[in-house]
């Protein structure tokens, strides 16, 4: 069962546009455009136009007449170039050659959360690297182990060979790749690589909170941040939300950047395109593509709040019952100085390849707007040492993103909302007949008595988004802000109601 968390988990848990010209899709004739063109509370665990930038000229087009206006080299003294290229290549025993990533060393096993059949793992996706005993935030040591950090780079534009062939992908490539970035965090411990997202011209950029808290083993990690275009900068921890495991930081000196263009994730469809741009493996400006596999799903990972902050609470939730997937940040057999507590987030599904190094990374729809910020993924068996990207990928929706980022920004942290109550997974009640999130127990003066909800009550609704089982309300929930009103569906004696609530704060 789970019980109402009354206490600050974000603090004592551990603490725009770019318009383009439309774009060919495909089976059309490009050739000639491209030139031109170019709390509830934490629950048991159980869910156009295509806007382009110019891309290179089309064969024997004069470099003036389609010059591309891609990133000039800022003046000397505003940033610290780098090559394009700066990995290095190691190779691991019985393995083919890897690009280096953090140092790591052995440490004692670390709880997993879950327990019975294990049907997959939820991996935080993909800090690579990771401090020293993570084995990294995503992958085992034994897959990435070298000896030294380096920041894996990649091309600086998207390559066009064949201008006859472009695709409605390589145009949302060349929209988007100037507003992900590499972002490199380092600490006495260890270190990673990820990815971030631009949300301002000045520098603010979103990221994951796994990423520059390391899987939580830091909270004073040295961040740098590399561009698209290879300018590299200094960035300073503005804030970090470890309830939906998103932070910002801000680039030192920063200026005419590429903000990204949000999209309403409210609005996405199952089938919808989805482009995953980041890191992957440290190797910036890499493209996947696929699409919105499911949409109103919740999961539950482990928390990655930095080590700092105050983590237990007396009343803290009491985590039962079983779900599909039990939830680590990849370390599989490896030890974590990081949090054994879980957050529940509300994601969409994609199958757009989402690896190692692209946590923090751009999940983007068909004109190039961003839908997601990617988070995880789930890996088959029982260790995620060796896993990658099975097609199940998981990014929190750009409305919650936009909401917290804003908020970080303003004011350094983010709110979240609070129904006050202890549920469980209907479908794990005796005679009960419907899923849902069954409501164990109310908090005197909290949302939920006010509101007129009781104990025995079933949710199966909340803000129009279908509730299926604890996790999915617990999600729903943190995602709302604090103080801001909700519409919960329930069953009480077989039939259906609806009742306004205003949500509590999550640690008030």
């Amino acid at each position: 069962m789970s019980t109402e968390n009354t206490a600050d988990p974000a603090d004592s848990q551990r603490p725009a546009d770019a318009a383009g010209a439309d774009l060919p899709t495909q089976g059309t004739d490009a050739s000639a455009q491209v030139a031109d063109a170019v709390v509830v509370d934490a629950a048991v665990p159980a869910e156009s136009t295509q806007p382009t930038e110019p891309l290179p000229p089309a064969p024997g087009a004069s470099p003036a007449a389609s010059a591309s206006p891609m990133w000039a080299p800022p003046a000397a003294g505003t940033h610290h170039p780098q090559s394009p290229y700066a990995q290095a290549p190691f190779t691991s025993p019985g393995t083919a050659p890897q690009y280096a990533f953090a140092p790591t060393t052995t440490a004692a096993p670390r709880a997993k959360v879950g327990a019975g059949t294990v049907a997959g793992i939820i991996i935080a996706a993909a800090l690579v690297g990771g401090a020293a005993g993570l084995g990294g935030a995503y992958a085992g040591a034994a897959l990435f182990a070298p000896d030294t950090v380096t920041t894996a780079s990649g091309p600086a534009s998207v390559t066009v060979n064949d201008t006859s062939s472009v695709t409605q992908t390589t145009g949302i490539a060349t929209k988007v790749l100037p507003s992900v970035v590499t972002i490199e965090a380092t600490s006495s411990s260890g270190g990673g690589t990820g990815s971030g997202v631009i949300l301002t011209s000045d520098g603010y950029v979103v990221t994951n909170t796994h990423v520059v808290t390391l899987d939580g083993a830091t909270g004073d990690a040295t961040v740098r941040v590399t561009t698209s275009d290879g300018r590299v900068y200094d960035a300073d921890v503005v804030g970090t939300d470890p309830t939906y495991d998103l932070a910002v930081i801000k680039l030192v000196g920063a200026e005419d950047l590429t903000p990204i263009e949000f999209a309403d994730s409210s609005d996405l469809n199952v089938g919808d395109q989805a482009v995953a741009i980041g890191a992957p493996l440290g190797l910036a400006n890499t493209v996947t593509t696929g699409i919105v596999s499911a949409l109103n799903r919740s999961i539950q990972i482990s928390s990655s709040a930095a080590p700092d902050t105050e983590q237990s609470d007396p009343n803290s939730e009491d985590q039962g019952g079983e779900g599909p997937f039990y939830f680590d940040f990849g370390q599989g057999n490896q030890g974590s100085t990081g949090s054994s507590e879980t957050i529940s987030i509300a994601v969409i599904q994609t199958d757009a390849a989402i690896n190692p190094g692209n946590s923090g990374g751009a999940l983007v729809d068909s004109d190039g707007k961003l839908i997601g910020i990617n988070v995880a993924i789930a890996s088959a068996g029982g260790s995620s040492g060796q896993s990658g990207s099975i097609g199940v990928g998981f990014s929190i929706p750009s409305n919650v993103v936009e909401r917290v980022t804003q908020e970080i920004i303003d004011t350094g942290s983010a709110t979240h909302g609070l129904l006050g109550a202890s549920v469980q997974n209907a479908a794990a009640i005796a005679d009960s007949t419907i899923t849902g999130a069954y409501i164990a127990e109310v908090t005197d003066g909290g949302a939920a008595q006010r509101g007129g909800l009781q104990a025995g009550d079933i949710v199966t609704g909340f803000n129009g988004v279908p509730i299926s089982d604890a996790t999915d309300l617990t999600a729903q929930v943190r995602a709302a802000a604090a103080g801001s009103d909700a519409t919960v569906t329930f069953v009480r004696d077989g039939q259906t109601r609806t009742v306004d609530v205003t949500l509590g704060q999550l640690g008030s």
